[in-house]
């Protein structure tokens, strides 16, 4: 199979785009790395199209494998035919591809083998070849296939025998299949009402109570909150179509003589071919698929809740006091200095039931005058509100030129969670898990994404019914919008944590652990050329890495920026024409206007193609365009409509 140019076709994108992407996950090259680093060969598709593209991808490569499997199982029955070979070569959808094999698939004891033992598919043949004659019945015809020892003991048993064999044909042809599932998503009315036990009585699922709703215009949300009942037996639900369209349908398929003897028989069969076998099937593909659609939704809406989280903007180097909120139980303060590091925490009893308000003033100011904090981070759980606005009065007591701090709302998802896991206890084993859950609070309003990249992304409550879809797409969907937010921003390779680590392209945990274990025991990096000493740190780690690893004091200028190692070289050659310092050059506007970045002439003297003899995509004026022919050849040549491969933003034919 031609993947690329399927995808290319599915997609609206070039068949080159593609390939080169496929190529390059081929190679090992991740998503954010292909994104930043490798535009020229993808046409500077973003990470949104590349990763449609990987999964598209992947499902062609899943269906290849099953199309394989079923290809081999029909080949070992003796039933693959050319042209059977053919149409399962063809199917670009799972589900049509199940539809074919249907007929062939290994299956329980149903009526219809059982009918096929005794002999009788024989009889189901002369029903369809006989309804033309009138005169002629269906037990006249069955008279020579009565047999006691079969298990046929009268022309009545075996007529209905003969038509389970029929029933059970139409209901595994795919034509058919595929018209009563087009019709149930088109036409279809999804209906639920309580259960039993469950009339009259309030829940969360009143609203479903007595519903109904086109299957085609349900959205996400409702199909997985009408899941979310049925799983909770609370409700039924059912999809209901037109009944008697959809028997008409069947009944076109086998019957072409309604008016016969033969022929009413038939009709019979079709409508019990409908009602028994395929309505409850359809149902299911149906439900299936709605399941699908409403979890693809939910992905991307889970992934945008916690994108947002992720790159809310970071109040940066700042002391900040954590608060962690509750009744009960009193109220965690825990105090963290500019680079995040714990230094003090105190537990006050502020709220209900003690309302201890003067010791809680006291403690609190006391931690303000010690440590100084720019910020007071207060979760936005249990006792949130409350704990805001008592912090809110008593920090009036502080005179503003002593640096009154400012009481700032964070969200607190998934602190307990990671207040209690592993990581957590392995940094502060001595602490209890409610001052680790503080000290995240403040951490999270310090650096979120540094802070959040520690918790399973799962757990920090992105979107409601998130735990009723597929666990590990759910997973796989929410780890892929961490990566991308870790490596837009980029990481300061001297402070990061292992976990913020491992979210870096082309880095695993493993070498994220390594790359801690190497800083703590060498001290902080100077190059990022000194990552290739690291264990496990090799040649397409380092590719894949290094341009999303910073280092804020590096020697090289250059390694504090985005800027790739391997484009070090043009980046000093800018610099050296421009008569300035690599560091003078970095982030001066003024001098990176004056970069030329289409030169007048192709620098690499590409070969044109025989059909053309200047670039289409030429970009200088017309007194500087490029000749009509090469003054010089090569026998190299640019792939077409991409950016030339030197380093130049000239592009190619």
């Amino acid at each position: 199979m031609d993947y690329a140019a399927l995808i290319a076709k599915e997609l609206n994108l070039q068949v080159w785009q593609v390939a080169n992407t496929l190529a390059l996950l081929a190679e090992g090259a991740t998503i954010p790395f292909i994104a930043r680093y490798r535009k020229e060969r993808t046409g500077e598709m973003d990470e949104t199209v590349l990763r449609e593209v990987d999964h598209r991808f992947t499902y062609l490569k899943e269906l290849d494998e099953r199309r394989a499997a079923i290809l081999k199982s029909i080949e070992e029955q003796g039933k693959l035919t050319p042209e059977l070979k053919a149409k399962i070569e063809s199917c670009a959808q799972k589900n049509e591809l199940e539809d074919i094999y249907l007929p062939y698939k290994p299956k329980r004891r149903t009526r219809a083998i059982i009918a096929r033992e005794a002999g009788l598919e024989p009889l189901a043949r002369l029903f369809q070849e006989k309804q033309s004659e009138g005169s002629l019945t269906p037990e006249e015809l069955a008279k020579e296939y009565i047999s006691e020892e079969k298990g046929v003991p009268d022309e009545a048993t075996a007529v209905r025998m003969a038509c389970d064999i029929l029933a059970e044909e139409l209901s595994e042809v795919p034509e058919i299949r595929q018209w009563l599932r087009g019709q149930a998503e088109k036409d279809g009315v999804m209906r639920c009402e309580a259960r039993k036990e469950w009339v009259g009585k309030r829940t969360k699922f009143e609203m479903y109570y007595d519903f109904k709703e086109k299957v085609e215009t349900l959205p996400s949300h409702r199909i997985l909150a009408i899941r979310r009942g049925e799983k909770e037996d609370v409700l039924r639900s059912s999809i209901e179509v037109d009944v008697e369209t959809a028997v008409g349908y069947v009944t076109t398929k086998i019957v072409t003589h309604p008016a016969t003897m033969i022929g009413m028989v038939l009709s019979a069969t079709a409508r019990d071919s409908y009602e028994r076998l395929l309505a409850p099937s359809i149902e299911t593909d149906v439900r299936l698929l709605l399941k699908e659609h409403a979890e693809g939704e939910a992905y991307k809406v889970f992934g945008k809740n916690l994108g947002d989280l992720m790159m809310y903007p970071p109040a940066g180097a700042k002391a900040v006091i954590g608060v962690d909120p509750g009744f009960r139980t009193g109220q965690k303060l825990a105090v963290v200095d500019d680079t995040g590091k714990f230094l003090e925490h105190a537990t006050v009893h502020a709220l209900e039931p003690a309302n201890q308000f003067e010791e809680a003033t006291l403690v609190f100011l006391a931690l303000c005058k010690r440590h100084k904090p720019i910020l007071v981070a207060v979760g936005n759980g249990t006792g949130g509100r409350e704990m805001e606005s008592f912090l809110r009065k008593v920090i009036k007591n502080i005179p503003e030129e002593e640096g009154r701090p400012h009481i700032v709302m964070v969200s607190e998802a998934g602190a307990s969670v990671y207040s209690a896991s592993p990581l957590a206890v392995k940094e502060f084993p001595e602490l209890d898990v409610t001052i680790r859950g503080a000290i995240s609070i403040a951490r999270r309003l310090q650096d979120p994404l540094a802070e959040l990249v520690k918790i399973d992304p799962k757990s920090i409550g992105v979107g409601q019914y998130q735990h009723d879809v597929n666990q590990n797409e759910l997973k796989k969907n929410l780890e892929e919008v961490v990566e991308s937010c870790v490596n837009q921003v980029g990481v300061n390779l001297n402070q990061a944590s292992e976990a913020l680590l491992s979210y870096v392209s082309g880095i695993t945990k493993n070498t994220a652990k390594e790359i801690v274990q190497y800083r703590d025991k060498e001290g902080a990096f100077k190059t990022r050329d000194e990552l290739r000493k690291v264990k496990g740190f090799g040649p397409k780690s380092f590719e894949q890495a290094a341009g999303f690893l910073r280092l804020a004091e590096g020697e090289n200028p250059l390694d504090r920026s985005a800027v790739h190692p391997e484009r070090y070289a043009l980046v000093e050659k800018i610099a050296k024409d421009l008569e300035i310092s690599v560091s003078e050059l970095i982030g001066n506007a003024d001098k990176i206007r004056q970069i030329d970045p289409v030169p007048s002439t192709c620098p690499t003297k590409w070969v044109c193609p025989p059909s053309r003899t200047s670039c289409r995509n030429w970009k200088s004026p017309p007194a500087t365009r490029a000749p009509s022919s090469p003054t010089r050849t090569s026998t190299r040549r640019s792939p077409r409509s991409a950016i030339c491969r030197r380093a130049c933003s000239w592009k190619a034919w």
